[in-house]
């Protein structure tokens, strides 16, 4: 049984991602995502914020570090990459704009198909002298991202517009459901052997990246807070960029280090982000939330 879990664990994830953009959509409604199209501006900065502020910030800081060059260029690979879907569910727990959340990662997604490759062959020019050729796959990354992001999403407006009664019942229960599953998903793929796709981080990796990766999301929600400070937008879509640049798609991290640049090492920190992310990224970004609430008050 555990073999059989172990085998299609990646599949597993992607089947327990799908269903929680599914959950956002029942919140959702055709107009949430046509307000993102007549108002892009909180999307533009939400993209420089993503694609530009967060790869600066993940080069400075590995510049810093005295971690292994293999470890550094995993971190840069992570910071390339466009948020995930828990950022989106992050999004819809602190009451953010769950549709420029889902905006954000299917643009950026698209985006980083052509600009992942160069710049990961950069850092690995600079970190350890080397350069590959990195052919990701264009068309089925697209797909995947589609299935796992956007398929979901109409999936679950359609529901909320056609069946509100059944949207409203099921809501509630998905809302917590599928986090808790998500969480034991990922718990089973850092227990796993390595042959059966598990990733071996040892204590001392795991406190010593764990440094990184938490410098990584703080410095990464906070500019992407202060961009979105010096425009007027709302609270609601600063603290939706902050998730979003806060929360990146590790599987495609994995995807690049593991199966395309096949080197266990930079497959670390994508998984040590994974497990410390969710809950650093919920906590900050509710506390910063809560603060921006009083100060408006006084």
């Amino acid at each position: 049984m555990l073999d059989l879990l172990f085998q299609n664990i990646d599949f597993l994830i992607d089947v327990v991602l799908a269903f929680i953009t599914m959950s956002l959509g029942l919140s959702l409604s055709n107009k949430d995502f046509s307000n993102i199209i007549s108002f892009p501006g909180s999307l533009t900065i939400g993209l420089i914020a993503q694609m530009v502020l967060l790869p600066l910030s993940a080069l400075i800081l590995m510049m810093m570090s005295d971690l292994a060059p293999a470890i550094k260029v995993g971190f840069i690979i992570i910071s390339l990459c466009p948020g995930g879907v828990t950022s989106n569910l992050v999004s819809f727990l602190l009451k953010g704009n769950v549709a420029l959340s889902i905006s954000l990662t299917v643009v950026n997604g698209i985006l980083c198909m052509f600009t992942l490759p160069f710049l990961v062959n950069l850092a690995l020019d600079y970190f350890i002298n080397q350069s590959t050729v990195i052919e990701l796959p264009v068309l089925q990354t697209i797909e995947h991202i589609a299935l796992v992001t956007i398929v979901p999403a109409i999936i679950g407006v359609l529901i909320n517009s056609k069946l509100p009664a059944i949207a409203e019942k099921i809501r509630p229960i998905l809302k917590y459901l599928l986090p808790a599953l998500l969480l034991l998903i990922f718990g089973v793929k850092f227990l796993a052997p390595v042959d059966k796709g598990g990733i071996h981080i040892s204590s001392s990796e795991l406190w010593e990246q764990g440094l990184w990766v938490l410098l990584l999301n703080f410095s990464g929600m906070f500019l992407g807070y202060i961009l979105g400070s010096f425009y007027t937008i709302s609270l609601q879509n600063k603290v939706t960029i902050m998730v979003e640049v806060g929360l990146q798609n590790t599987a495609l991290a994995l995807l690049v280090s593991g199966n395309i640049l096949k080197n266990a090492d930079m497959q670390k920190p994508a998984m040590v982000y994974a497990m410390l992310t969710f809950f650093s990224t919920l906590v900050f970004a509710w506390l910063i939330k809560t603060a921006s609430i009083k100060l408006a008050k006084k």
